[in-house]
């Protein structure tokens, strides 16, 4: 049931005037436009939905999603580097373009207002932690500008998290926005933060509407929810990249060679 509630719900987005697109789940505010409108179920008043009970059924409207990921040069330009870093780490590469998506809009340059930066929104102490390490002509900071380091070390660092959480994606997800030990305080749950279940939210839609329906069917495993109840209502995430120190072992960086 909880895959099919999450099949189910819209998505709203808007291009600002750098040229990057902005994703929510609910209207944030006027600029947001439909992405896409599912039809194939709708939410009653007692917040139970209603519709197919396929999980893997693709919702309608899908298919603009699938476009946009196949035809912005945005996110062209760094499809080889996902490609790359998805079976490096063996994550879903749909997944991978869908944090990407609501991390940074594509954007490689974007700095959040608590220093991550770039694709997928990674300060520099998790950079460090990952294998990003400055040289004497380039900081972390200006490396985590190129696509290719910042995917790389964005997918190690969310690898990391997926076999920390097992069958749990978006206990991953939630840790991966307010970090490792908000989860655990939480009770091993998505924290009781706004910007957070609207992360975890934004990015499960998108990459279900990614998500070819065979292939979710054998994923769907993997999607189980992190506190079963999610009732709020939630959008993008605002200040992206919420990414402190983790208080778990260390990850060894002599392996990784940036």
């Amino acid at each position: 049931m909880f895959l099919n509630q999450m099949a189910v719900a819209d998505v709203w987005t808007f291009i600002d005037e750098t040229g990057r697109a902005h994703f929510a789940n609910t209207q944030i505010d006027a600029r947001y436009e439909v992405f896409f409108r599912d039809a194939a179920g709708s939410e009653s008043a007692g917040g139970q939905t209603t519709g197919a009970e396929n999980p893997a059924t693709a919702p309608a409207g899908t298919s603009r999603v699938v476009t946009y990921f196949e035809i912005s040069p945005q996110v062209k330009a760094v499809k080889h580097h996902l490609r790359e870093a998805a079976q490096k780490q063996r994550i879903d590469l749909e997944l991978l373009q869908a944090i990407i998506a609501t991390e940074s809009g594509f954007d490689p340059l974007v700095v959040s207002p608590k220093g991550a930066v770039g694709l997928m929104q990674l300060t520099p102490e998790t950079a460090l932690r990952f294998g990003v390490q400055a040289d004497a002509r380039t900081s972390i900071e200006k490396k985590l500008t190129d696509p290719h380091i910042n995917i790389q070390a964005g997918s190690r660092y969310l690898a990391y998290l997926l076999a920390l959480f097992p069958g749990e994606m978006e206990l991953a997800l939630a840790a991966y926005n307010a970090g490792v030990g908000a989860v655990m305080r939480a009770g091993r749950r998505i924290p009781n933060f706004q910007e957070t279940q609207r992360y975890v939210k934004t990015v499960m839609q998108l990459y279900l509407a990614l998500k070819p329906p065979a292939q979710l069917a054998s994923r769907k495993a993997d999607i189980r929810p992190g506190n079963g109840r999610i009732r709020v209502t939630m959008g993008g995430a605002v200040n992206r990249g919420n990414l402190p120190p983790m208080p778990v072992q260390p990850v060894p960086v002599d392996i990784f060679n940036f």
